[in-house]
């Protein structure tokens, strides 16, 4: 992106662009925000800005509690779509809300992993989580570091660079696949293949986000659910699901 694409898309010229990168002059908060807009910089960073220029921050960040209706909305999503798991992450991973369906693909995961706040990538990847059950380790390894590697480029996270650096370090399952050992079709859309005691299962995953977010906290939510990637899969789920109801 040149300067005059920034400026013109800023709403002003290309000197007073420069004048504000060098500190020679001082922005509006409406400059401000067109720049953050159209850079499209996340509503935490944009904050950053706006403190940084001698201005109050544009948005606020309630907890998850605080906010009532998109609290209730999230939970009707998340509720809707068992008997499949589905959970709402924020932007380090920690899972905030969840559905808690089909318990038995957390068996045998160490208490300290399923104790709250719940990391999902560190309960998926770490040697004493799901890591020794899941079938394409190497795939789903390569998968999430490829996403945390995206979003320390994006946002600069130190809580992410640790966490990145973390699950770097865990050493794989015995036996495990590389990553290259599956194919291109399964690397466009790499599902979570888990080894269950009623048999093989196979998740693709979906990301929703809330469109316009104006707090903090929302923006930086998103809502992760699994799908049935096969027929098998769907079958067990069924039969999990008749297991819990006759255990209760």
């Amino acid at each position: 992106m040149t300067q005059a694409d920034l400026a013109y898309a800023a709403e002003s010229s290309t000197r007073h662009l420069s004048c504000l990168e060098t500190g020679k002059a001082q922005p509006s908060r409406e400059m401000i925000a067109r720049l953050a807009e159209y850079l499209e910089i996340p509503l935490r960073d944009q904050n950053s800005l706006f403190l940084a220029a001698g201005f109050a921050p544009a948005f606020q960040e309630r907890s998850i509690a605080g906010l009532a209706a998109a609290k209730t909305a999230i939970d009707a999503i998340l509720q809707a779509h068992k008997p499949y798991p589905a959970f709402a992450v924020d932007r380090h991973w920690d899972v905030v809300m969840s559905n808690s369906a089909l318990p038995q693909l957390y068996e045998g995961c160490s208490a300290d992993l399923t104790r709250p706040p719940v990391n999902a990538v560190r309960l998926t990847l770490h040697p004493a989580g799901m890591a020794p059950r899941i079938v394409n380790y190497g795939a789903w390894r390569a998968h999430m570091l490829s996403v945390l590697r995206q979003q320390i480029d994006a946002r600069g996270d130190a809580v992410l660079q640790g966490l990145f650096a973390e699950v770097s370090a865990y050493p794989p399952p015995p036996e495990s696949e590389p990553a290259e050992s599956f194919g291109a079709a399964e690397r466009l859309a790499t599902p979570l293949r888990i080894a269950t005691r009623l048999g093989v299962m196979s998740f693709l995953g979906t990301v929703t986000v809330f469109g316009t977010p104006n707090d903090v906290t929302l923006s930086e939510l998103a809502l992760e659910m699994l799908f049935p990637a096969d027929e098998a899969t769907a079958r067990i789920a069924h039969e999990m699901v008749e297991e819990l109801a006759r255990a209760a």
